[in-house]
């Protein structure tokens, strides 16, 4: 396959992996870029030090292109764009945070730059920053979400329209018949989350694996949205959050019931009733733990497939 964003990071298949907190590890990142995708190191539940240990192991593992993701709410992003570059990492994914704070001291560095947007307004902010690609995430994602609630079907063909630079899709793609779907509405490429966090390499624990494969279709949510959007998979805590956002709870109400290290909690300690579960719609069509490329191998055979039977279904 030879498209934009396989030309941008020179890598096999046009499939990124989300940088998501607590799930995204070296061994993840590098389990992707091996496969043929580009693996990102998820810094936004690191300490300094330890994201720049999973960077030295990722090079160790990997002789193929990784980035990391870098949430700019982060209190530490300042030191981790410094470790980046120190360490020589050639892509960087930011979100959650204006766009010019960083792009032209990344790229003076020759770094690559990615940014998550989830809507048109975002979209020619971040080109006009001056990053390489955006990535547009649709309502249906996990994690931190866009408040529009703009589904990733309609938000595509809205920032084809409103940008010039390559376009990547996330949010509900899983699937290579969903990749294609993407792409036929203007991506470029796709990132994917929720799959890869039920993945064999993930760091995420086995108890929110679990969890995720038996979700079903209503399962989750996007919440919290006074704050910062998420989309939560059902729980003691989601309920608590659902109550407390039914009876008007304030914002300062609100973040004193999210606390700290919630998603910690959740994600990666595996407590399921009081932890924050992030995950995204498509966890209902998620039914088993799988290895990295594995997850990538069905997905390309699927996106193939389905592209021959709608060329033979046209002749």
């Amino acid at each position: 396959m030879n498209n934009k964003i396989v030309k941008l990071f020179d890598i096999k298949y046009p499939i990124i992996q989300g940088g998501m907190i607590w799930c995204s590890g070296w061994e993840l990142a590098s389990a992707v870029s091996n496969a043929g995708g580009l693996g990102l190191i998820g810094s936004g539940s690191m300490y300094p030090e330890i994201l720049k240990e999973h960077i030295v192991k990722c090079k160790m593992a990997t002789n193929k292109p990784f980035g990391v993701n870098v949430p700019m709410i982060y209190p530490d992003a300042d030191k981790h764009i410094d470790i980046i570059i120190s360490e020589g990492v050639k892509v960087i994914f930011t979100s959650a945070g204006n766009p010019k704070t960083w792009t032209q001291k990344l790229k003076d560095n020759g770094i690559t730059v990615v940014h998550v947007i989830a809507n048109s307004k975002f979209a020619k902010k971040a080109e006009d920053a001056g990053v390489d690609a955006i990535v547009a995430e649709g309502f249906e994602a996990g994690g931190h979400n866009g408040r529009e609630e703009t589904t990733t079907f309609c938000l595509i063909p809205l920032i084809k329209q409103t940008v010039k630079i390559p376009i990547i899709a996330a949010g509900g793609i899983a699937t290579g018949k969903g990749m294609l779907a993407a792409m036929a509405l203007g991506a470029d490429g796709v990132q994917i989350g929720s799959r890869f966090v039920a993945s064999e390499e993930s760091s995420a624990n086995i108890n929110f694996k679990n969890k995720i494969i038996s979700a079903n279709e209503g399962d989750t949510k996007l919440m919290l949205k006074q704050l910062t959007p998420v989309r939560l998979l059902k729980s003691n805590f989601y309920d608590e959050v659902e109550k407390a956002e039914i009876s008007g709870a304030s914002e300062d109400e609100l973040s004193q019931l999210l606390g700290r290290g919630r998603a910690k909690k959740g994600m990666f300690e595996g407590d399921l009733e009081h932890g924050e579960l992030e995950i995204g719609q498509i966890a209902s069509m998620i039914n088993e733990i799988k290895p990295a490329k594995k997850i990538i191998d069905d997905i390309m055979e699927d996106y193939y497939t389905s592209k021959n039977d709608i060329l033979n279904s046209l002749f």
